[in-house]
């Protein structure tokens, strides 16, 4: 992946940007995270989608069901 790093100097008011490719260690840093993104959002899913699950078993709304939790 290309990374873009912009430098501002502002003795200069002068402005460089340089392009490089990404080191291994930020590349692995950048999966890591990507995984760990995956990971959190496949559990949330699963969660919405078992509560769904279990609403539609019951046959009431969320609304109705936040009704009897309170």
């Amino acid at each position: 992946m290309k990374i873009i790093e912009k430098t501002f100097n502002v003795q200069t008011s002068e402005e460089t940007i340089t392009e490089r490719d990404e080191t291994a260690q930020e590349q692995t840093e950048r999966e890591a995270t990507e995984a760990k993104f995956a990971a959190q959002e496949a559990e949330v899913t699963a969660k919405a989608t078992a509560k769904a699950a279990l609403l539609a078993q019951l046959g009431i709304t969320a609304e109705q069901a936040k009704l009897l939790l309170s």
